[in-house]
């Protein structure tokens, strides 16, 4: 059966995004030989490959690469429009996936999705809590919360917060053990827990700065975990010192269970931004979460 121009990119779209055939037709709800059809009707309409095949994967090839990325977001405009056909006057739905490390979750999400479903309630929303850097477009999402010294520059950037610090802590118990260090370079006698990298694995160095002055230290410890709030815990329970964004760990320097450290050096960021590849590929949903989120944390960027 012969499908239309706009239903064949469909199923392509799909089938690139997931890297199968057999994904695709589950996703679609359809045979996986009308999705290997669809396919081969477009390519043969457009006379270029878009695919490449074999019998253990499934990748775009360069034309298909661009058709993803100039047709993709088009399409994606285009399914919301028809989406949004059926909904009521003033009603918004649709989906929103987002990327987000796990500080910004108590900061950003907590407060603004529970206002967010509460006014959007067909609005479904998927929140992935990841350290790693990631290509939001080529995975799929719709925005994502990061520090702004991480954000690629070609993109739209939202100020969802104020600036904060970086601080080294520790708990009371480890730091009448060892004692507190006084300078960066006596960080190399303490035991630190190390944060590493997600996307490649390497130990983050522990930037401190004074004046016009700064410090990244390679730390070492016995510990190390990909994610930096587990490395809070530990550092509650005396494991070692600790690398952490002050307003997360609020609680914990509240309680007393945990203590600043080397307070003289701690370095502030500018604070958490919501990016996303451009306005025009803004969807409904984001851009009902960005006003909404402005509105609930009181920034206006």
């Amino acid at each position: 059966m012969k499908t239309s121009l706009f239903q064949q990119l469909h199923v392509f779209l799909a089938v690139a995004r997931l890297q199968s055939f057999r994904g695709a037709a589950r996703e679609l709800g359809v045979s996986t030989a009308a999705v290997s059809q669809s396919v081969r009707q477009l390519e043969t309409q457009l006379g270029v490959v878009l695919l490449n095949r074999t019998t253990r994967s499934v990748s775009p090839t360069d034309t298909g690469r661009r058709l993803v990325e100039e047709a993709g977001p088009g399409l994606a405009q285009a399914a919301a429009a028809l989406q949004g056909v059926s909904a009521q006057p003033g009603e918004a739905l649709g989906r929103l996936k987002l990327s987000v490390p796990r500080s910004a979750v108590a900061l950003v999400i907590a407060p603004v999705l529970p206002a967010f479903r509460a006014r959007h309630p067909r609005v479904d929303v998927e929140v992935v809590v990841e350290q790693r850097l990631i290509d939001i477009v080529a995975e799929g999402y719709d925005a994502g919360v990061r520090l702004s010294e991480t954000i690629e520059r070609d993109m739209v950037q939202v100020r969802l917060t104020g600036a904060f610090r970086f601080v080294v802590v520790g708990a009371p118990d480890y730091l009448e053990r060892r004692g507190a260090p006084e300078r960066p370079q006596d960080l190399a006698q303490h035991d630190c827990i190390v944060l590493r990298s997600q996307t490649t694995g390497t130990p983050y160095a522990w930037e401190l700065e004074r004046g016009s002055k700064s410090w990244r230290i390679q730390v070492q410890g016995g510990i190390a975990t990909n994610d930096e709030m587990t490395g809070v815990t530990l550092a509650v329970q005396g494991m070692g010192l600790a690398y952490a964004l002050e307003p997360a760990i609020q609680d914990h320097l509240q309680s007393g269970r945990l203590v600043r450290v080397l307070e003289d050096y701690a370095p502030e960021v500018p604070g958490f931004f919501l990016y996303y590849p451009s306005r025009a590929q803004r969807s409904g949903p984001l851009k009902l979460f960005v006003e909404l989120a402005r509105e609930v944390l009181g920034r206006t960027r």
